[in-house]
């Protein structure tokens, strides 16, 4: 494995919190802020920074809605997310399948 294929793994991604959230959102269909804070453990501003960027490049959709009086914020991943994520997870295989010779 080279070291050009090892940096191709998309940055975007690379980043344990957002390889967290998408490796959380790849498995259920949507899920809510409070649920992601806790699975992933930071903070309110952290995981909106980090949803915003994948909102942006369009790998999951975030909806906003009220619960009684209370904000709601669901996330989902879109198909352009999860081949992002399907494709990551291809080259960590190629990456960890490497044998030294």
């Amino acid at each position: 494995m080279s070291r050009e294929q090892i940096l191709k793994l998309d940055p975007l991604i690379h980043v344990p919190a957002r390889l967290a959230i998408l490796s959380i959102l790849v498995t259920i269909e949507d899920a809510n802020f409070s649920f992601l804070k806790e699975a992933i453990g930071t903070t309110d501003g952290n995981l909106s920074v980090h949803l915003a960027k994948l909102e942006t490049n369009g790998f999951i959709t975030i909806q906003k809605s009220f619960q009684g009086k209370k904000p709601k914020t669901t996330c989902a991943i879109t198909k352009k997310g999860r081949k992002a994520f399907i494709e990551y997870l291809e080259q960590m295989e190629q990456i960890i399948s490497v044998k030294k010779t």
